[in-house]
């Protein structure tokens, strides 16, 4: 407990010398609100509408988790038949490739026409298109990038190419696929963000920081700004606890029991 407080005391304390910097020089400099609010008013406005960024934060991370889990599933599919076979490297691959070239606005609009604007099926598309690529290459190099020694001593017992597949490639898999996991979790919430700005419901982190700021209600649109940080937070942090208790023999699990 001593050593994990030691590990995170640096952080905090930068966090909190941050804050009281920000604080002064917005009061000493006389920084208009709409440019930069003080961290005290950003405060006061988190405490006033917790329950009305409570729901929105909730129902923005239900977006990014449904979009994740959607863009993942795909990615997945992807990457297990292109590192199997051959012919569904050649075919599948060029259209990855392509998804991940187009910039994810673009999808928005097509989005919320497809599946309606006020449906969140189609924030959490946006989100799938997003974290489809880095899941699916980081899969893919994790079933590939095997040691030799260990294919060919499945081999020597004569294994099959299903046994090789779930016995040796998917476990040498996995911390590959925690590592884009982890990077797609905050990949999610801005894709769903970003998507929320096109249109949508009015319960949702987009829509809440795009009204406050047309009303000028800037404190407000940071404490939704602190919201979306927190939950990407607690997003990434969900997954790295799922990815100790699944691979506590790889070296990052263990790095982090130790410290």
């Amino acid at each position: 407990m001593t050593g994990r407080l030691r590990h995170y005391a640096p952080a905090v304390a930068v966090f909190i010398g941050v804050l009281v910097l920000w604080e002064l020089a917005v009061r000493v400099l006389s920084i208009q609100q709409f440019l930069l609010p003080r961290p005290t008013a950003i405060a006061a406005a988190f405490a006033e509408h917790f329950d009305e960024l409570l729901v929105v934060g909730r129902n923005t991370l239900v977006e990014a988790v449904g979009g994740l889990a959607i863009g993942a599933a795909a990615a997945f599919a992807v990457a297990f038949a292109t590192a199997r076979w051959a012919t569904a490297s050649r075919a599948l691959l060029p259209f990855a490739i392509a998804a991940n070239s187009v910039p994810i606005i673009a999808f928005a609009p097509i989005m919320n026409n497809w599946f309606g604007i006020l449906n969140p099926l189609s924030k959490m598309m946006v989100v799938a298109v997003l974290v489809f690529f880095p899941i699916m290459i980081n899969t893919l190099r994790g079933l590939t990038l095997v040691d030799q020694s260990s294919l060919e001593l499945m081999r020597s017992y004569a294994a099959s190419e299903r046994e090789i597949f779930t016995k040796v490639r998917i476990p040498n898999a996995l911390p590959y696929i925690f590592t884009a996991l982890k990077v797609s979790a905050t990949l999610s919430l801005i894709g769903a963000i970003v998507a929320e700005y096109f249109g949508g419901s009015q319960s949702v982190l987009g829509q809440f920081i795009i009204t406050e700021a047309a009303f000028f209600r800037f404190a407000n649109a940071w404490a939704a700004i602190i919201v979306a940080s927190a939950v990407s937070i607690a997003f990434f942090g969900t997954i790295l606890a799922v990815e100790r208790v699944t691979i506590p023999w790889h070296a990052s699990a263990r790095h982090g029991d130790a410290t």
